[in-house]
């Protein structure tokens, strides 16, 4: 394209707002047509002219252009400064707001679905399932529902387990316990360590405490009913520079708040009121942890936690057993409901045995009549 500069020209008397410089520019090479853009008032003009259209035409298209012209460039002529604000255009309605919905009415509309549950206890076989048990030894599992085995067959079957994996037979037993932690209105029952008595231990050694005591009295009770170590604030450097060690730390309340430097190296074994470790009778907390099994809800609902040893009598396993779960279900109102939903028990090689933790404990007055 060739662009030429040219003077054009305009009588002042009909535009004395153009300026005398313009740039012509043509369409194309061979076409005749050009586009004029014409600098007025630093506002560029773009008007496109036929060189066969006669002037009155082009001025005809300029006299149609000079209100806006004289819009845009009108206060370089009329005294008014450059910086005044011009005239915007305004919204002549308001935005329509919003109107608020009540809660209360959002939550009468919203009606909660329920789950549905499903009682096949008059049904010829479960919902879903195939029948109520297999006929033969083979099975396809997720066919039928799980079978639940009485406590004390379920330790035999461990037992039986071990004898055929040819696995040692002084392997520990463990119960994996799930917990219904839903109390009334919406509460629910706080996540608790707790520390019971065994009726028949299976630790060969007994458990090291150590007593935080500034009374030089309790501390020599406490050494003489078996406590490891017994002191005062004398014991918190060894204990951070891993001098000395115990399996559970036990405090008078006095001293309490000088220990708050063992807080993050104990942790969990930090002495506390709720699991017992923090009281007067010194003796009474010595016998408690030193022969005691103490076991916690992990992960919100679960209790994970060893009872027994695989070569220890039936009859033993049961009875630590019970003894855990009657213990675990002492921390919610019976009202409530059965507290453990599932109870699994298994060794340390075996498969997990499902057993009905409902026959472990103890039967209320009413349900036996």
């Amino acid at each position: 394209m060739i662009c030429k500069l040219i003077d054009f020209q305009f009588p002042t008397v009909y535009f004395p707002f153009l300026l005398n410089i313009s740039l012509r520019i043509p369409l194309n090479k061979e076409s005749k047509d050009f586009v004029f853009f014409i600098c007025v008032d630093k506002h560029l003009l773009c008007v496109s002219v036929i060189l066969a259209t006669c002037t009155r035409t082009v001025w005809k298209v300029l006299a149609g252009c000079q209100r806006q012209l004289l819009s845009a460039s009108g206060s370089a002529y009329s005294g008014v400064s450059q910086t005044a604000p011009r005239n915007l255009p305004v919204r002549t309605f308001a935005a329509v707001k919003a109107l608020k919905k009540d809660k209360k009415d959002n939550a009468e509309k919203e009606v909660k679905k329920e789950k549905r549950v499903i009682d096949d206890k008059n049904r010829h076989k479960p919902f879903s399932k195939t029948a109520w048990a297999p006929v033969d030894d083979v099975y396809v599992m997720r066919y039928y529902p799980r079978t639940l085995y009485d406590p004390a067959e379920a330790i035999d079957m461990l037992k039986k387990f071990q004898a055929l994996d040819f696995t040692p037979h002084n392997q520990p037993v463990y119960i994996d316990l799930k917990l219904d932690m839903k109390l009334e209105k919406k509460k629910k029952v706080d996540p608790f360590v707790s520390t019971v008595h065994l009726p028949h231990a299976f630790k060969a050694e007994m458990n090291r405490v150590l007593v935080f005591t500034e009374d030089a009295n309790q501390a020599t009770v406490a050494r003489e009913n078996g406590a490891v170590f017994a002191g005062g604030v004398e014991l918190i450097q060894p204990i951070l520079d891993d001098e000395i060690s115990a399996d559970f730390y036990v405090a008078v309340p006095d001293i309490l708040p000088k220990l708050v430097p063992l807080k993050n190296k104990l942790r969990k074994k930090f002495p506390k009121s709720k699991r017992g470790s923090v009281g007067i009778n010194v003796p009474k907390m010595l016998e408690l942890f030193k022969t005691g099994h103490e076991y916690m809800v992990e992960s919100d609902c679960y209790v994970r936690t060893q009872i027994a040893t695989l070569d220890m009598p039936s009859e033993h396993i049961f009875a630590n057993l019970q003894t855990i779960l009657v213990d675990v279900c002492s921390h919610r109102p019976a009202s409530l409901g059965p507290f453990i939903e599932r109870a699994i028990i298994a060794s340390h090689t075996s498969e997990a045995v499902w057993f009905k933790s409902e026959d472990v404990l103890p039967k209320s007055p009413e349900k036996e009549e």
